[in-house]
């Protein structure tokens, strides 16, 4: 494994804020990689791990995950709070450019500040994420989020997915189920594994609609000249295929990659995301 520093960082509300930094050169804008609605900084491992050395990978954890301290007032996990707090840590780093890469949630959070740190941005990664949140996709979210599941044993862990999530991922094997557990979940203080976030995430989503979601799409404009790829899972019931076609078309010198068998969202294991990864880094200069 590629060492990494674990760090820390501090909320304007005084949270105690969580990141890795993989390290690399200093001649290349770093790698700032945003994470999904549940999922912590052990999601990018993979991603980080073949980077690291060539390039710097940061990988915050948002308030409520991993080990970031849970906020005080729930209403603070949203995307604007989450994209003030990395703001925070990019400007304590001094990192005047940086590219990045945002999976579902943290998507979005890319998408905002496309339109408010354009000029910060080195290249952008959109995996499975648009300005557009299919209704399905988002319902399923709405169904799952903050309950409090927990498990006696890795095994159970990777069984509780493989029901709640095979159908994004079919082909998976035993082997990636128990990986992916382990990116998501936890071993609490009384021997049961657990989702290895704040329950309370789930208000704010719980209390709106898909119909809520702000018009990102000035986001989406903001990336024109800008190295960009766009991802989407074949299965993806979060990004759908007609808003994928409307962003390439708003950024027609993107590259925009659909994985086979794959739903939300691809885990950066690709050997086709890997490539197209390869060659939007190659254009970053």
């Amino acid at each position: 494994m590629t060492p990494y520093s674990d760090c820390h960082w501090t909320s304007r509300d005084g949270l105690r804020l969580h990141y890795r930094d993989y390290p690399g050169r200093d001649d290349r804008p770093p790698i700032v990689c945003l994470h999904g609605l549940t999922r912590n900084a052990r999601d990018f491992a993979v991603l980080a791990e073949r980077l690291a050395g060539d390039w710097r990978v940061i990988c915050p954890e948002m308030r409520g995950r991993g080990d970031s301290a849970y906020a005080r007032d729930a209403a603070t996990y949203n995307p604007m709070q989450y994209v003030d707090d990395v703001t925070l840590l990019l400007d304590e780093l001094g990192l005047a450019r940086f590219v990045v890469v945002g999976t579902s949630l943290g998507g979005l959070m890319a998408l905002v500040m496309a339109t408010t740190m354009r000029e910060r941005l080195a290249g952008v990664v959109l995996n499975d994420i648009g300005p557009v949140l299919e209704p399905a996709g988002f319902a399923r979210i709405q169904g799952y989020v903050g309950q409090a599941r927990n498990y006696p044993t890795w095994m159970h862990a990777a069984r509780g997915l493989e029901e709640s999530q095979g159908i994004a991922f079919p082909d998976y094997s035993v082997s990636d189920w128990l990986a992916m557990a382990k990116r998501l979940m936890t071993l609490s203080s009384n021997g049961r594994i657990v989702f290895d976030y704040d329950m309370r995430i789930a208000e704010p989503i719980l209390a709106m609609s898909v119909e809520d979601v702000p018009d990102l799409w000035p986001g989406i404009d903001a990336m024109a000249g800008l190295p960009v790829l766009l991802l989407r899972g074949a299965l993806s019931d979060i990004l759908g295929a007609g808003t994928l076609a409307e962003m390439q078309a708003r950024l027609p010198d993107a590259e925009a990659v659909t994985v086979p068998r794959i739903g939300h969202a691809p885990t950066f294991a690709e050997p086709e995301v890997n490539a197209a990864l390869d060659r939007m880094l190659a254009r970053v200069a």
